[in-house]
């Protein structure tokens, strides 16, 4: 890797030791989150006149709640249902006289069931894929009981904060490995020692956000935030063209399949918030659908890369293409929404396939330099705190693991 005048190492984007939970950042646990440290400098150095942001990619909108802290309006859009959810929850203001009294009644719902053993409430567990597989049946009563609660609810505001505290819920009590991101199950051994206290999980996490939100409508100014579910690799909708100043996003590394696997990790919290289709989303993502060949670029560091995937092993190759075919789409289609003068920042990763590194910064920088930006600086920061697998599998072969990346790339792009 070759360092320059504007490709550089800065240690002091790695935030060690950040509080990367403050104000709604605290809400929900999600794999490979963007630290709001990072977005928050970005929109400090590049941002200062901004009125409107464009995350692309926004996951559960560390970016939007770091432009409306700033008093810049945003939009950001996710193919993920929960993710979007998050998101949407995060950057919402709601009434905490209101909530308080949702939450004093489900802490007094609680209490009955929990004290008054007769007082029993009737629940449909809902039909969900392997159910018994994947929780025990005393938690499934429980988290049925708290959904019955959070059905009844009005307020679709307060409804969505108790949706995403109920969802971590699911993942926390589910005899899923929380360790992964994919779904894998836990050990007979360990599913026998596994007694998790469903109403406590639910009642701690209200509590943490309640909090989180306070401070963040304590600091939010007067700034609002959109969330979509538009797909920006077929196209970008609500979004006039050149309106936007600045984006700030950080895109997934690669196909979900052997990367990092969004939907594996949120299907049964999406089923039991009755999602449609939750087990297909990895398949919608970018990547998921495969090009029947190799696709040509706008990058030569890309078409160098896949040559050599290619030699190793065609079949990689052509997923590797398909990922970067639908991020090139999508770079075009969010090229044209940003203003002359408006920036790009782009906070990449890149991965290793077959043992080649794909160059994910400098593709990036090429995709968007094809659109007639310029390159303003990459800041090269390691990965203290982002939640990321330490290990995968680039070959695919069962057992065969190797390191993930250990650096981000902050990849700064103005429009000219």
């Amino acid at each position: 890797m070759i360092l320059t005048e504007k490709k550089y190492t800065d240690f002091s984007w790695d935030f060690v030791g950040a509080n990367t939970k403050q104000f709604t950042h605290c809400y929900h646990n999600y794999p490979a989150m963007m630290i709001p440290q990072i977005a928050e400098r970005i929109l400090t150095k590049y941002g200062t006149d901004s009125h409107l942001l464009f995350d692309p990619y926004c996951g559960t909108g560390t970016s939007l709640v770091e432009a409306n802290l700033k008093g810049i309006n945003a939009i950001g859009t996710d193919l993920n249902p929960l993710a979007r959810l998050i998101a949407k929850t995060k950057t919402t203001k709601i009434n905490l006289q209101v909530l308080d009294l949702y939450l004093k009644d489900f802490n007094d719902y609680i209490f009955s069931l929990m004290f008054n053993f007769n007082n029993k409430v009737s629940v449909v567990i809902p039909q969900i894929n392997n159910i018994d597989f994947w929780f025990d049946k005393g938690v499934q009563e429980k988290l049925a009981i708290i959904k019955n609660f959070i059905d009844k609810i009005e307020d679709e505001n307060v409804s969505n904060f108790f949706k995403i505290a109920f969802s971590e819920t699911v993942r926390e009590s589910s005899f899923t490995r929380n360790s992964e991101f994919k779904l894998f199950r836990m050990t007979a051994e360990q599913m026998q020692k596994f007694n998790p206290d469903v109403f406590g999980l639910m009642q701690s996490k209200l509590a943490r956000n309640h909090k989180g939100l306070k401070s963040f409508l304590e600091q939010k100014q007067n700034a609002t935030s959109q969330v979509y579910d538009f797909n920006t690799s077929n196209e970008v909708q609500y979004i006039e063209n050149e309106s936007v100043d600045i984006v700030v996003t950080s895109p997934p590394y690669g196909d979900s399949r052997t990367t990092v696997a969004y939907g594996q990790f949120s299907r049964l919290a999406n089923e039991w918030l009755d999602v449609d289709n939750a087990n297909q989303i990895d398949n919608n993502l970018m990547g998921g659908k495969r090009q029947k060949e190799v696709c040509n670029f706008d990058s030569l560091a890309l078409k160098e890369s896949l040559e050599k995937i290619v030699l190793a092993d065609e079949k990689r190759a052509k997923e590797v293409s398909s990922f970067y075919y639908d991020y090139q789409k999508s770079i075009e289609n969010v090229a044209k929404t940003i203003k002359k003068g408006g920036y790009a920042c782009y906070v990449v990763g890149n991965r290793k396939v077959k043992g080649e590194v794909l160059p994910t910064d400098e593709i990036t920088k090429d995709f968007f330099e094809h659109q007639g930006f310029s390159h303003i600086e990459t800041i090269i920061r390691n990965i203290p705190n982002k939640r990321m697998p330490s290990k995968n599998s680039p070959t695919n072969v069962t057992g065969k693991k190797d390191e993930t990346m250990n650096n981000e790339y902050i990849v700064i792009m103005q429009k000219e």
